[in-house]
């Protein structure tokens, strides 16, 4: 080779290379974006599969714990339904013994009135007829006599009795 030339092609070869350069260089920023696009795009991908992967476990014990006390609210809830329904027979069935007690207060009361009334008609019959009697003995001139009584008799009266022995008695 040529000495001369030599440095002419070493300038062709480094022109070459520097036109190389600036291509690489325009198309550089193009591949570095085009790349950190495609990483970009698969990156929400992958951060939520990572997170899915790690939060899985997590989610399924907590499904799992709710599944366990959704069991143990509906035990609850049956348990307490039997309650309430013994609850409630027990009241029908108090209900019904007050009722009864009462019925039988009032049938007691009713026959004790009764029976005092009944009682009570005699008693004030017997006193009605004892205070005819007195009034009479009070307008009739009646006096005891060692201790027996006495009476000022009408002599010309009407005579009672079935043999006459009743004669009235005069007034005061």
């Amino acid at each position: 080779m040529d000495s001369r030339i030599a440095p002419f092609q070493t300038g062709l070869q480094v022109g070459h290379l520097l036109a190389k350069f600036a291509l690489l260089s325009q198309q550089v920023p193009a591949i570095v974006r085009q790349s950190a696009d495609g990483s970009l795009h698969a990156l929400p991908g992958l951060v939520m599969d990572r997170l899915g992967g790690g939060l899985e476990r997590p989610v399924q014990d907590y499904q799992q714990r709710l599944h366990r006390a959704g069991g143990e609210l509906e035990t609850a809830a049956l348990k307490l339904g039997g309650q309430i329904e013994r609850l409630q027979r027990l009241h029908r069935l108090l209900l019904w013994k007050t009722v009864a007690a009462v019925a039988v207060c009032l049938a007691l009361l009713l026959a004790g009135g009764a029976w005092l009334s009944l009682h009570y008609t005699g008693v004030i019959e017997q006193n009605r007829l004892s205070a005819e009697l007195l009034q009479a003995y009070n307008r009739a001139d009646v006096t005891l006599c060692d201790g027996r009584l006495c009476a000022n008799v009408e002599t010309r009266g009407k005579r009672y009795g079935e043999r006459g022995q009743y004669a009235p008695v005069a007034p005061r």
